[in-house]
């Protein structure tokens, strides 16, 4: 299968970035600050992907549904923003092929490149620059950038529009099924990665045009020109 898009854009934490040793650092050190037991990195890894809200609401619970008293998660959340603001990228990583891929990506001439992501503005920014990708991408759209965010189209029509591309012609890159239930809402292909966050379920189970290992298999996928 070969795709030729004009614009592709990147999810980023499971699909470029493994951040979930930075995010459960934060986690267990505010759910130690609101007396309760810490969740570890497993289960972080099972929560992430709809926002550091979302995430700190599931922590609180220890639950992937759960909504917490909106007193304790009140306490909580500034206490998680100020931990990750300070531990945003010190134990994150860049994903192997990453590299490699955005670089084959940067050159086609013909590509439009993005990066969307469910993460707030505050955090995506600091993270892509310290890792040294955030020059890859001509747009950046975060959680907090628009009324919206994934799995709602309208970041990814955002994009589209700001490029004046169809939609029929861009590529979403992620790992889960907000990923595709965007992409599929704003009628671009996707392709996920095998690799990522998606709550503990297989990404083939909400059936992706395509699924990687990794980001250098997109030079054998993505035709230039």
């Amino acid at each position: 299968m070969q795709f030729q898009p004009r614009l592709v854009l990147c999810d980023l934490d499971g699909t470029l970035v493994d951040s979930v040793p930075d995010l459960a650092y934060s986690v267990d050190q505010t759910m130690q600050a609101v007396g309760l037991p810490q969740r570890g990195e497993t289960a972080v890894r099972c929560w992430v992907g709809n926002g550091v809200q979302r995430l700190v609401e599931r922590a609180l619970t220890n639950d992937l549904n759960g909504h917490p008293d909106p007193e304790l998660f009140a306490q909580a959340m500034p206490i998680f923003m100020d931990y990750y603001q300070a531990n945003t990228s010190g134990c994150s990583r860049v994903y192997d092929g990453v590299v490699e891929g955005l670089e084959y990506l940067k050159q086609c001439s013909t590509v439009h490149l993005g990066c969307v992501t469910n993460k707030a503005a505050q955090f995506t920014e600091v993270l892509l620059s310290d890792l040294g990708i955030a020059h890859y991408f001509a747009i950046t759209i975060s959680g907090d950038t628009l009324p919206e965010k994934k799995p709602h189209p309208l970041p990814l029509l955002h994009a589209a529009a700001h490029f004046g591309v169809d939609s029929a012609q861009c590529l979403m890159i992620g790992d889960s099924k907000s990923d595709v239930k965007a992409a599929r809402a704003a009628g671009f292909q996707i392709i996920c990665t095998s690799y990522g966050y998606n709550h503990g379920e297989d990404i083939r189970h909400y059936h992706p045009d395509y699924v990687i290992d990794s980001f250098a298999e997109l030079k054998q996928l993505i035709r230039c020109g």
